[in-house]
């Protein structure tokens, strides 16, 4: 299984357009990396590639993964993955339109908050939408089979309704069916829950929200599990050693967009991992 980070920072990417705070403005003169909003690739064959989640800057970001480029009038990418429905995972659908024959998972709340979306979709190309939910989860092609798990998380701000739902944020599990190696992710993490610990236990990689490092760090910081303290995520992860661990969805308050931060050297001390935008590893 060969997976592509295509893009690592919370939404709006890094630096933010709209904000001039210290290390945005690191950003700008080229003293930290510069990241685009969170999604990934994930391929089981490097023929058929699934997108989990579509960023906004997904064009930026296909364009420098030499793997899926396309070649004359093919694409590599024959769907996508949603994790939730939120805009900075679900904008880079409009991207894709041209694309015909896409199939993409999501699940039930989620299908429906795109409703209008997919009606303006499918007068573009014909697309496939199906439940993510499925029992039993769903077989991609390329050999992967998948599993979503709802986790704790709410409607995003641009739903009227609002309706509480338990299912409005999903983890996905990834198998390679030739190799038996499972990839874990989970970029949109409001508190830990046993399921995340029995989903981790038989991973081999997780890749999990690490949106804010402290729990005081952000007036939003309920949305999202704080890395660092004795309830944050890191000390989570010091129970599955045997998983690669990687962390995601990094909002521009995070002294882990530093390098030479504390906070990085701590959590690369535990052994998890913070990687730039396009970093390909396998599996």
């Amino acid at each position: 299984m060969r997976v592509v980070l295509l893009g690592t920072a919370a939404g709006g990417g890094f630096p933010r357009w709209n904000c001039a705070c210290v290390r945005c403005d690191a950003a700008r003169d080229g003293k930290l990396p510069v990241r685009g909003p969170e999604c990934a690739a994930v391929t089981g064959n490097s023929r058929d590639w699934w997108l989990l989640n579509t960023s906004p800057d997904i064009r930026a970001q296909l364009t420098a993964a030499s793997a899926l480029w396309p070649g004359a009038r093919h694409t590599p990418v024959r769907g996508v993955l949603l994790t939730d429905a939120e805009v900075d995972h679900v904008a880079g659908l409009a991207v894709l339109r041209d694309a015909a024959g896409l199939k993409t998972y999501a699940a039930p709340p989620v299908l429906a908050a795109l409703t209008p979306a997919r009606a303006a979709l499918g007068r573009h190309a014909p697309w496939e939408w199906a439940d993510s939910l499925t029992e039993g989860g769903f077989v991609l092609a390329g050999g992967l089979v998948v599993t979503a798990h709802p986790v704790a998380g709410k409607a995003p701000a641009y739903v009227p309704d609002r309706v509480p739902d338990r299912r409005w944020v999903t983890v996905y599990r990834v198998e390679d069916l030739a190799t038996g190696r499972v990839l874990v992710y989970a970029p949109n993490v409001s508190a830990w829950s046993p399921v995340l610990d029995d989903l981790i236990e038989t991973a081999d990689c997780v890749v999990l929200d690490g949106t804010h490092f402290t729990a005081d760090e952000a007036p939003q910081i309920g949305c999202h599990l704080p890395v660092a303290g004795p309830a944050g995520s890191l000390a989570a992860l010091d129970r599955h050693p045997h998983a690669r661990r990687i962390y995601t969805h990094l909002a521009d308050t995070n002294p882990l967009l530093d390098p030479g931060s504390a906070a990085r050297a701590q959590v690369a001390e535990a052994g998890v991992e913070v990687l730039p935008d396009a970093t390909e590893f396998v599996l």
